[in-house]
């Protein structure tokens, strides 16, 4: 007999959202989570929500984040209900440019998602300096404007995860930190059992979903499933606390529920590194600087990297096995955006048995047209 009805492998942003779903929906989970030890890209997030400027070369995906932003409010509001823990769910951000040619840049970014999505498109709105100025009266004069849509904000990603944990085994779910799953094999009577590093049997579920990040490939190579991800390495400076300046995020400094300022992102590909250097430390302080010249006057505390994991072209890919359909593979960047709809819509699709035709668009297949 299966022990479960659904076994997720990863218990980072992914598989958390996916665990409380799939609990939320009656059903008997399992969330394996390897823990600290791991890659674990959860525990360098910067915590935005963000919509703008994704999707530029896919429609869909723009879509996609608009509509996990529209959940977002009711999502953040029933994990604070379910489990007293405040996720710090804020809805404003602003894409500030440094410069004239950014701005540019970044309407032309935001055109090209317009003229993509159509009828389903959403409206922005480009903020001159003078504007700006009476939102953030600290902005840098050199600044030229921002640019905001009303769909973006960001949380505590810490705290997010915490409660996804937490509710999911108040709703009856299993959730196993420091075990590793290291095999997958179809059973005989259906299903699917699960294996430690020594092969010792840990589980039995009638469905999988393997959401392991940079450890996700090895899985579920042998079953027909192609997962083409590569580490992206981000690197992010910590402020000391202070007293509350903004409660707004931007793409590169937002400050934080306890008053320190996070400063960010570098952008690098060096394999699974996750050491920091000073040389990009610099040009981050550097960058943030010049849209906040306030921040020169805070202590720096520390900083890390972690490690984002990335597909060719920046969008999720979400497939399931051809030849053991209970078998689900999912992978994105956007692990905090898409909570919302990981825990209250692609688990449906757990449930379903199959991923709707129209999310066809994230199989992997679209690498080799």
């Amino acid at each position: 007999m299966l022990d479960h009805d659904v076994a997720i492998v990863g218990g980072g942003l992914l598989g958390s959202a996916f665990g409380w779903g799939l609990a939320r929906a009656g059903q008997k989970t399992i969330v394996f989570d390897e823990g600290d030890t791991a890659i674990r890209t959860a525990r360098g997030n910067f915590g935005l929500v963000w919509v703008q400027s994704k999707g530029q070369t896919m429609p869909d995906y723009a879509a996609w984040s608009l509509q996990a932003s529209q959940l977002w409010p009711d999502f953040a509001d029933e994990l604070k209900d379910s489990t007293g823990i405040d996720i710090h769910y804020v809805r404003e951000g602003y894409n500030i440019a440094a410069s004239e040619v950014e701005l540019e840049q970044a309407i032309a970014g935001q055109e090209r998602i317009k003229a993509g999505m159509g009828d389903r498109a959403y409206s922005y709105e480009v903020i001159d300096r003078k504007t700006l100025k009476s939102v953030a009266p600290l902005v840098s004069d050199t600044v030229p404007g921002a640019i905001y849509t009303g769909h973006d904000g960001h949380c505590n990603p810490l705290f997010l995860m915490r409660a996804l944990h937490q509710d999911m085994q108040t709703k009856g779910g299993d959730y196993r930190p420091n075990t590793p799953i290291d095999a997958i094999r179809p059973a005989p009577g259906g299903g699917f059992d699960l294996f430690s590093g020594c092969g010792r049997l840990l589980a039995s579920a009638e469905r999988v979903i393997v959401a392991a990040g940079h450890g996700s490939g090895e899985l579920v190579r042998d079953y027909g499933i192609d997962l083409p991800v590569h580490a992206d390495q981000g690197q992010v400076l910590v402020t000391e606390k202070v007293s509350e300046v903004f409660s707004f995020a931007t793409g590169t400094v937002r400050q934080t529920d306890n008053g320190s300022f996070l400063l960010g992102a570098s952008s690098k590909e060096i394999g699974l590194d996750t050491r920091t250097d000073l040389p990009t430390l610099a040009e981050i302080v550097r960058y943030c600087l010049s849209i906040f010249p306030f921040l020169g006057n805070l202590r720096l505390q520390r900083a890390w990297g972690a490690l984002r994991v990335m597909t060719p072209d920046g969008c999720p890919i979400y497939q399931q096995s051809d030849s053991y359909p209970g078998l689900f593979s999912f992978a994105c960047h956007s692990g905090v955006t898409l909570a919302s709809v990981h825990a209250l819509m692609v688990t449906k699709w757990i449930l379903d048995g199959q991923i709707p035709s129209e999310f066809d668009v994230f199989h992997p297949r679209r690498f080799h047209v």
